[in-house]
């Protein structure tokens, strides 16, 4: 069982920056990936970034290239989401989710999900 909780949620003006974080716990795997999510008022959730454990490769929705960046903490089981020139559009709840990384990015299966970090950009 993974345990995943989310933080650093706020309110920020636009063109602002703001950095989540997702401390993970419970039993982790290296094989694992790390994924970032949102989800704003009448929308479906929508897949933002993820990251390997192992190697740290990345993979990034277009709409978000070039303005966020994930990064992982080994030592601390922290994956963290860095944020910048955020934009009106941007304001969503955000989760973190982990899940076993099968070969492919879109075949990892998010088994573990946090509550969610609420992200609001004011225009």
């Amino acid at each position: 069982q993974v345990q995943v909780a989310e933080s650093g949620g706020g309110l920020v003006q636009a063109g602002g920056s703001l950095r989540l974080s997702c401390a993970a716990s419970g039993r982790t795997f290296s094989s694992y990936a790390m994924g970032w999510f949102r989800q704003a008022p009448g929308k479906e959730r929508e897949f933002v970034a993820a990251i390997r454990w192992s190697g740290g490769s990345t993979y990034y929705a277009d709409f978000v290239k070039g303005r966020f960046t994930i990064s992982r903490e080994n030592a601390k089981n922290t994956v963290y989401l860095q944020m910048a020139r955020l934009k009106p559009e941007d304001t969503a709840v955000y989760y973190c989710a982990a899940g076993e990384f099968r070969g492919s990015w879109y075949r990892v299966s998010y088994d573990y999900w946090g509550q969610g970090t609420q992200v609001t950009v004011s225009s």
